[in-house]
């Protein structure tokens, strides 16, 4: 990329891209979100918010894919902020603003631009929400509305940071009545999102030389047979929603290749246009015989209402909002694409970024003043 450049940014309290490009040089994949979190909570306590750290517990090192165990996870948390009370707020926001500051790995270093774009691990899933939300906070604050802001740990693996949110007291009652929930969208609001069933599966067999394979019995063998039976499984589609989709994303098992294998697993991941129980029932008759199934996550598919003026789609991924229930009525908006999260080429449009503050004013603005549409 070129040498940083000067680009037109409109009057506001916070430069969301200098916030995001703060948040991108930072580490925070999954498990090791720590050191991000200190400086949002930090920079939120200059903001003048009052901060809440909710800490996360590490996660079980036996159901952690050994690429997420080459290094030891951190003490992590929530970090949940209100306008401090000498702003002549007394009660919770009935409006938060959401979103995770954890990204996927690895870690792709500092964060780069040009005149036009961002580019890192995190510019638009999610650090660069994280900042428009703070950016829209700001501004609704100079005008006399407060928001709270919630930001969680473990949504790129687990939910977890927005499970423990959502166990959790915030202060006061009332709670929240909405939820805008970050995760890119190109700007649209999100009417629906498909959900989640997360499937470990875990193969046993006995370990004999290769060339003697009778004496030995293959996990390996045990767990491609699975896999193919539940490759054919018939999943269900939605009309105007999409389709249910299934990915096998780690796969590993044995010891070399003269050995015949005692242990393989698996790890899949299935996207949810409906309820999950016949899907569980269809892979547990799948795998029957051949190996132990785990099913580690599931989070619900979810409808969710539109906006008067703003554009629209359907999400084919998942969110944390399952996982909020407890946060009031939850909505779905964010900048940049999907497309490009979780690859090497993240990246997002500067004026995309900006545009989301006034997305999100006008979102929170629509919804105290009772304008929202089913």
């Amino acid at each position: 990329m070129g040498a940083r450049t000067s680009y037109p940014v409109p009057a506001m309290a916070i430069d969301p891209i200098e916030l995001t490009k703060q948040l991108v040089d930072i580490e925070s994949t999954t498990y090791h979100e720590g050191e991000c979190g200190e400086f949002l909570a930090e920079y939120l306590l200059g903001l003048g918010y009052d901060v809440t750290r909710q800490p996360v517990p590490p996660p079980d090192p036996a159901r952690t894919p050994g690429a997420l165990r080459d290094k030891p996870a951190q003490p992590r948390f929530n970090v949940y902020a209100v306008p401090r009370s000498e702003h002549g707020f007394g009660v919770q926001p009935e409006v938060v603003l959401s979103t995770h500051f954890d990204t996927v790995p690895p870690f792709l270093g500092p964060c780069r631009e040009d005149a036009t774009h961002l580019y890192g691990r995190g510019v638009c899933d999610a650090k660069g929400i994280l900042a428009a939300q703070v950016a829209a906070s700001q501004q609704l604050l100079e005008e006399g509305i407060q928001t709270g802001l919630l930001f969680v740990v473990g949504e790129e693996r687990d939910s977890a940071g927005a499970k423990i949110a959502n166990e959790l007291p915030i202060n006061d009652p009332p709670r929240p009545k909405f939820l805008i929930n970050g995760e890119p969208t190109d700007n649209r609001l999100a009417l629906a999102s498909k959900g989640c069933l997360r499937v470990e599966l875990y193969a046993s067999g006995k370990m004999a030389h290769s060339a003697y394979p009778e004496l030995g019995d293959s996990a390996i063998n045990k767990l491609l047979a699975a896999l193919e039976n539940v490759r054919a499984l018939q999943l269900p589609v939605v009309e105007g929603i999409g389709d249910t989709t299934l990915n096998i994303g780690i796969l590993g098992g044995g010891r070399a290749p003269n050995v015949i294998a005692d242990k393989a697993e698996a790890h899949i991941l299935v996207r949810l246009v409906g309820p999950a129980e016949d899907i569980r029932k269809s892979i547990l008759t799948a795998c029957e015989g051949l190996c132990e199934v785990v099913f580690s996550l599931e989070l619900p598919f979810v409808q969710m209402r539109a906006l008067e003026g703003f554009d629209t789609m359907v999400a084919k991924f998942t969110t944390d909002i399952p996982s909020l229930t407890t946060w009031g009525e939850p909505l779905l908006l964010g900048p940049g694409s999907i497309h490009v999260a979780h690859t090497p080429d993240e990246t997002i449009l500067k004026q995309e970024l900006l545009d989301c503050v006034q997305l999100y004013v006008r979102a929170v603005k629509a919804l105290l003043n009772g304008e929202a549409g089913k």
